[in-house]
Order: C-alpha cells, then sequence, then structure tokens
C-alpha cells in the first residue's frame, strides 16, 4: 500500500533507530544555529556528550560546512544550508519527503514507534484512523476512513514536541495550501485541511499501488514504459510551475503508481509558492510570504542529494527555479533508463560535491540497453548550467512525446551559437577560483622574479645547468608547498581543484626536465625554453575545459610567444614571464575582487 503526500518508512527497522534520527537532527540543527548566530560551534563538546552519534554527526555537520562553503563561494551564502543524509538512491523511498527525524505525536495523533505491531484503530473527527504508514521529522501519515463519505483517504498530521516549530507548522500548512491550489490529474489531490484541537492535518487521495522507487529498485525499465511515465508526470510539474509552485523534492519516491501504472506527483513538503513569472526565472524572497520565507531551515535539513540540483544542494533558495525541477525530472528519467540515481557516493559529502562538480556516467555505460535518444533527453535535463537545460516540463515532455512518435528530439540538436556559447561559458566549476584569485596574483609574481633571475644568470655567462636547475627546481618547489598550504587554509580542496593541481605539477615537471633534454641533445642552456609557453599554453587549455572558456584567451596568447621566445633568445625567459604572469594576475584579480565583494 502506497500512501499520497508522503513515502511510506519501514516501520520494522530497530526502534532506536527512530530516537537516533530525532537525535541527529536536534544536535545538527543546534550547530547550524550557533554558527549562524555568530558564536562558535561546540562540535567536539556535543561529541563528547553523544559518543554513539558521533561519527554519524561529523559527517552530517562536514556536509553542511562544505555547502556553506560551495554556497559563499557562488555568491549565494544569504541562503539556508540543506545538509543531507544520504546518498543512495534505493534507500529515498525509506525518507519521508527528505526528512530523516521521528518525533512523538501526542493526543490524537500519538502512535508508537513500532506502530506497525501496537496500532488501534481510533476515531478522530470525521475520520478513522485505520494504520500508520509513514512518519518524519514534520507529520505522521494514516492510512484512514472518512466515514461521512464512506471512503479511504490519506491523513496527514503534524508531529507534536519541542521539534515541532512554528517553522515546521508554517511548512505544513504550506505544503497543504501548495497542493490544494493545483488541479491536475496527475497531482495527488488534498480533499480537506482542518485542524483538530490544535493539531494542524490534511485529507489526501489515496493511491493503492507502489513508488516508482520501488520499481525502478527492480532494475532498468523499458524506454517507452520510460518515456510513457514521465511525460504525464512533467505536465503535472508544468501545470504546478503556471500556479506559482516549485515543488524542489522530485525523485522516483514521490511518485505514485497506481494498479493500472498510471504515475502521481505526491509530496510537496518541500514546495516554494512564487508568483508564475517569477517561477520561470528564479525565486527571491520577496516573491513569497513571510510565513514560508524560513520552510526549508529545519524540516528539509536531511533528503537525498542524488536528485537535487546543483544549485539546490548548496541551498541557494534565492536561484531555484522552474529549471530546478526540470533538473530533477532529467534525474528521474536517468533513474528509469540505469536503475539508479545519477550520483551515488558513500557519504553524505562526496554526493554533494558528485551533485556541484562532475557530470553523472552516461546511462549507456550503466545499461548498454538504454536507448541514446533517451540518454540525451536525460543528459540535456541534467547540465549544470540552468540556460542549457530545457526551459520548461513542457518542453521536456515535448521531446519525449517526440521520441515516442518517431521524430527527431531537440536534445540532439545544436545551433552553433549554443556550441560556441557552451565553449566559452564558464563551466559550473568556475567557483573554485574564488578560493585561487590571490593566490594567482601571488604566483604570477614568483614566476615574474623566477623568469628575470634566469635572464639574469644568463646574461652572466653561465654555461653550467646546475644554476638553473637549482632555480627552478628549489624556487618552485618551495612556492608549490607554500602555494598548497595557503590553498588549504581557505577550506576544502575540491575534487576539481585536485585536478587543476595535477595538471599544474605536470607542467612544472615538464618544465625542469626541459634541463635534462637539453643536456641529452647537446645543446646550450635555454635553447628549448620556448617550449615552456607551448607548455604554459597547453595547461591554459586544460584550464578552460574546466573552468572557464575565457581561459583560452591567454592560451593562444602563450602560444604565439614562443615565436618572439625563439627570435630573442636572450630576452625569452623574461618575455615569457611577462605574458604568463598576466595571465595569471588579470584572473586572480578578477576572482579576488568578486570575493572582496561577497
Amino acid at each position: 500500500m502506497i500512501l499520497a503526500g508522503m513515502a511510506v518508512q519501514d516501520h520494522r527497522s530497530p526502534t532506536d533507530s527512530h530516537d537516533r534520527d530525532e537525535l541527529l537532527a536536534s544536535l545538527l540543527e543546534h550547530l547550524i544555529a550557533g554558527s549562524r548566530s555568530g558564536g562558535a560551534a561546540d562540535l567536539e563538546q556535543l561529541c563528547v556528550e553523544h559518543p554513539l552519534v558521533e561519527g554519524e554527526l561529523r559527517e552530517l555537520w562536514a556536509t553542511a560546512m562544505v555547502a556553506e562553503d560551495l554556497a559563499s563561494l557562488s555568491g549565494m551564502s544569504d541562503g539556508p544550508v540543506r545538509e543531507l543524509s544520504d546518498a543512495s538512491p534505493p534507500s529515498d523511498d525509506l525518507q519521508l519527503s527528505g526528512e530523516a527525524r521521528s518525533m512523538p505525536l501526542s493526543d490524537a495523533a500519538t502512535t508508537s514507534r513500532d506502530s506497525d505491531r501496537s496500532f488501534r484503530p481510533r476515531a478522530v473527527g470525521d475520520y478513522e484512523l485505520l494504520a500508520e504508514l509513514g512518519r518524519g521529522g514534520m507529520g505522521v501519515v494514516y492510512r484512514a476512513r472518512q466515514r461521512g463519505l464512506d471512503r479511504t483517504v490519506a491523513v496527514k498530521m503534524i508531529l507534536r514536541g519541542e521539534l515541532a516549530t512554528a517553522e515546521d507548522v508554517a511548512r505544513f500548512r504550506t505544503e497543504a495550501e501548495s497542493v490544494a491550489r493545483l488541479k491536475h490529474p496527475r497531482i495527488v489531490p488534498i480533499y480537506e485541511v482542518g485542524d483538530l484541537d490544535g493539531q494542524p492535518y490534511f485529507s489526501m487521495q489515496y493511491v493503492e499501488g507502489e513508488t516508482l522507487s520501488q520499481r525502478v529498485a527492480a532494475g532498468p525499465l523499458p524506454p517507452r514504459e520510460a518515456a510513457e511515465i514521465l511525460i504525464p508526470v512533467c505536465r503535472a510539474i508544468a501545470h504546478a510551475h503556471e500556479q506559482g509552485v516549485l515543488h524542489r523534492d522530485l525523485k522516483p519516491s514521490n511518485i505514485l503508481l497506481d494498479h493500472t501504472g498510471q504515475p502521481f506527483v505526491t509530496d510537496f513538503g518541500l514546495a516554494k509558492r512564487v508568483r508564475a513569472d517569477v517561477a520561470a526565472n528564479s525565486t527571491s524572497d520577496e516573491a513569497e510570504p513571510l510565513s514560508i520565507t524560513v520552510l526549508t531551515q529545519s524540516g528539509a535539513i536531511l533528503g537525498t542529494p542524488g536528485y537535487m540540483a546543483p544549485e539546490q544542494a548548496v541551498g541557494s533558495r534565492g536561484d531555484v527555479s522552474r529549471v530546478t525541477d526540470v533538473y530533477s525530472l532529467g534525474a528521474i528519467l536517468y533513474a528509469m533508463l540505469t536503475g539508479r540515481a545519477p550520483f551515488q557516493a558513500a557519504s553524505p559529502v562526496d554526493t554533494v560535491l558528485m551533485v556541484l562538480e562532475q557530470d553523472p556516467p552516461l546511462p549507456r555505460l550503466l545499461n548498454p540497453k538504454a536507448d541514446a535518444d533517451l540518454e540525451m533527453i536525460a543528459l540535456k535535463a541534467l547540465q549544470k548550467p540552468v540556460d542549457l537545460r530545457y526551459a520548461t516540463a513542457d518542453a521536456l515532455a515535448d521531446d519525449l512525446e517526440a521520441y515516442l512518435c518517431g521524430e527527431p528530439v531537440s536534445a540532439r540538436s545544436s545551433h552553433f551559437s549554443q556550441v560556441l556559447s557552451r565553449a566559452f561559458r564558464p563551466t559550473h566549476h568556475i567557483a573554485v577560483m574564488q578560493n585561487w584569485g590571490l593566490l594567482w596574483i601571488w604566483h604570477a609574481a614568483v614566476l615574474l622574479l623566477l623568469c628575470v633571475l634566469t635572464n639574469v644568470i644568463q646574461w652572466q655567462g653561465y654555461t653550467s645547468r646546475l644554476p638553473y636547475l637549482a632555480l627552478w627546481t628549489a624556487g618552485l618547489g618551495a612556492w608549490a608547498m607554500i602555494f598548497w598550504n595557503l590553498r588549504r587554509r581557505s577550506g576544502p580542496v575540491t575534487f576539481v581543484e585536485r585536478q587543476i593541481a595535477h595538471v599544474w605539477a605536470a607542467s612544472m615537471a615538464c618544465s625542469t626536465a626541459l634541463y635534462g633534454v637539453e643536456a641529452m641533445l647537446g645543446l646550450p642552456p635555454l635553447s628549448l625554453s620556448p617550449v615552456l609557453a607551448l607548455i604554459a599554453g597547453a595547461v591554459f587549455v586544460v584550464k578552460a575545459g574546466i573552468l572557464s572558456g575565457e581561459f583560452y584567451i591567454p592560451a593562444v596568447v602563450l602560444f604565439a610567444t614562443c615565436v618572439p621566445m625563439a627570435l630573442f633568445p636572450d630576452w625569452g625567459i623574461t618575455i615569457f614571464g611577462v605574458v604568463a604572469g598576466l595571465s595569471f594576475a588579470i584572473p586572480g584579480w578578477k576572482f579576488s575582487r568578486q570575493t572582496w565583494r561577497s
């Protein structure tokens, strides 16, 4: 049995797991609140007081800090951080709308934690509660019979307790209000919203069947079936966008399949209400009522990052828009094609970093039977730059319908202007440059100094290679260690930064090895110095591909620099130092200014 409005949680799990989740959520909120208030986060003290959850607490806190750092790098630090508790896609149906906490419910809503064994039917208003089907940090859901209309419904009630804050209540009401304004055959409807003795609740259609997550867990779906399931889901989300509602928590466990295989969208617990025109672009705090400006601070802390768009994974409320939901729809299509989420890792921190830094594996690498056109559609929806995704959920649905009709899909067509734009635009990794701006300025100065000193040694008439080799080996080696230690003090080193560091180290090794090549060829020192410009140009080509196409410009300039270096050998190294120094100093100054402004 599957319940609309909340994914079902397995009540056969050990009782203490509920207490553990509740404790973790409480401790994490305490740490985040202390950090945002300007005080010191007492993580070590909490670990001493709660040794049984020390490992999990440290992991969740590390996730929070990485997300906060990445958000600030992207100029999005004003939004709340969204920490994530699980990266495994099959388990997302065990989480309740991104909630992993559990709290006792008092009065009419009270059930025991092992309710599958001890729950007793009871009457609450016009509803007879028959069974508890799921609960999370914000609410508990029951299968119930509405006596007045003699029908089976789902009833969701808010939990009580010290963690049921005003924000929890506001978020609960927002979910009801958001869904109540949506009238679409593929969105689970709300029947009634009310309050029983101070206990907010709403009743919904009860959908009997399974979640898409359960279907995917059995293996990849046939291509046509995957497209047929996702099309009505896309249309439903497009309708929600037209009404000014962003779902923000789309994943397979929030897609219900009835016995006929028809999909229904549910669980708008993280929904955000905005004006329809704002939903078409980006959401801003000014566009939403005061009562829901902080809805993602507590109940949305824990969730599954594998289906979140990059702009959502860093907690950037101000930049989520309808294309954020489009990304999640693409992730759902990816899961149907491969049987897994686009990103999986052993820990939440690793999954968040993968979402932000890496591209997903090609579906046909994971499932050779995956359709090539559907693969292209999924990958287009999963583009990290928002302007490269489908502009709307309807556009995604149109491409899926074209696939079913055997027509060309737009995901395969690219205009020359789009190709050019992709080549020269910044990638989603460009934010890491704000950690490197000032260091690049210092690197430019060190590089210019080394080149001038090398020319001075040359002008002194030294024919031995030892002075040159000592200068470049000791000088560059010492600076590399200083550079890397300074960078590590700025915060966690990302996967992309490690890649760039490896390319830089390889270029240093090549530059120093030129002296050995000259010796083997019987050439005077610095005879092969123009090759330095070619090596540096190649490094900037790599940076252009990883960070931003703007680095193609210094790459071309450096390639051209080998010509004057060859024509004027007495000044060649200094010429290289000036050009290479400017290639580092100009972008370094640019990104340093961005950091200072933010």
